[in-house]
């Protein structure tokens, strides 16, 4: 009935009216589980997959059987597990070569690239700002 209705036929009506169309996408969906709703897509040729939290997404067997995950050392020795790349290249195979930098690890070094001095950056510290 949604292709009927003039406030959903077009893109602009539907853009205009966003939140309605959720509500009522939100009101029927919520009657299956996310994988019920996977399946029955994926079976009409709709490719999808769940919106998974990081947690599961490590979990998901798909991702395990394809190595999407790859453990990269920290400094302090703790492994970290990361999303390897999308893709395998059988010539050029990918690596994490380096870990991600901690929270504000690089913020000195990023202020002072954009012409804080040390100063400067100190006082930002001092206020809170980074």
């Amino acid at each position: 009935e949604w292709i009927d209705n003039p406030d959903y036929a077009t893109a602009p009506a539907r853009s205009k009216n966003r939140d309605a169309l959720n509500a009522e996408i939100n009101q029927r969906t919520v009657a299956k589980t996310s994988e019920q709703w996977v399946a029955e897509l994926n079976a009409a040729g709709v490719p999808c997959g769940p919106i998974y939290a990081i947690d599961e997404m490590f979990e998901d067997p798909q991702v395990k059987h394809l190595g999407m995950a790859q453990q990269v050392a920290s400094d302090d020795g703790r492994d970290i597990t990361l999303v390897a790349q999308p893709f395998t290249l059988s010539r050029t195979p990918s690596r994490m070569a380096a870990r991600p930098p901690e929270f504000g690890e690089q913020t000195e070094e990023i202020l002072s690239e954009f012409g804080f001095t040390d100063g400067e950056i100190a006082d930002l510290r001092l206020h809170r700002v980074v």
